[in-house]
């Protein structure tokens, strides 16, 4: 096993773990909206979709979707609508969002889950991405490519836990100064909003 692959890609995913990106942006604006825990539930449920993505890669599915134009753009679309869906429901809410340790709020822990873990599952880019990615990364000559592609899944999955979480709990932080601030729930309000739409976009807008 070639030691010194293994860790420039750990270096690689490090590096895009943090580079600004609809999911990192996501995970900040949940995090300040609810607080640490429910932005961690968001990274956990984004990772987690990351797996599904690792699978469909290891066993070339990815490379399907990368040669049919159709399919990849009925996932697209899927993706955007469910975006916008979200963006509705948060249009729809109460105008506020307590900051209020005291209080409930708006969304549980799985629903965040969910909705971190849905939103990875249906951006086909990930998969394609991965399927750039992960070839350029292979380790070994004797372990299995499908085997080597799983190892590689999960350490981008790992490096974007430690990543995520710490934008998580950065951004939670932050909430803490936005208590007592009376424009502050609508200026979050209207922020979830706008990111969700951009993440539509965003997804629309991607090629191959």
């Amino acid at each position: 096993m070639n030691t010194d692959i293994v860790i420039s890609f750990l270096i690689a995913s490090t590096a895009l773990a943090f580079a600004p990106g609809p999911d990192n942006i996501y995970v900040l604006v949940q995090s300040v909206s609810n607080g640490i825990k429910y932005g961690l539930a968001t990274v956990f449920g984004l990772v987690t979709g990351c797996l599904v993505h690792t699978s469909l890669v290891a066993f070339g599915v990815s490379a399907l979707i990368g040669k049919n134009e159709e399919l990849f753009f009925m996932l697209k679309l899927f993706g955007a609508i469910y975006m916008v869906y979200l963006a509705y429901r948060v249009y729809k809410s109460k105008a506020g969002i307590s900051f209020d340790n005291a209080g409930i709020p708006s969304k549980g822990l799985l629903q965040l889950y969910r909705q971190g873990f849905i939103m990875n599952v249906l951006n086909p880019k990930v998969s394609l991405f991965f399927l750039a990615l992960f070839p350029g990364f292979l380790f070994s000559n004797t372990i299995p490519v499908v085997n080597q592609f799983f190892v590689l899944g999960f350490l981008f999955m790992l490096v974007t836990l430690v990543v995520f979480s710490l934008i998580a709990v950065m951004a939670g932080f932050i909430s803490d100064f936005l208590k007592g601030n009376t424009r502050a729930p609508l200026v979050i309000k209207w922020l979830q909003i706008i990111v969700f739409i951009g993440i539509a976009i965003f997804i629309l807008l991607a090629d191959k």
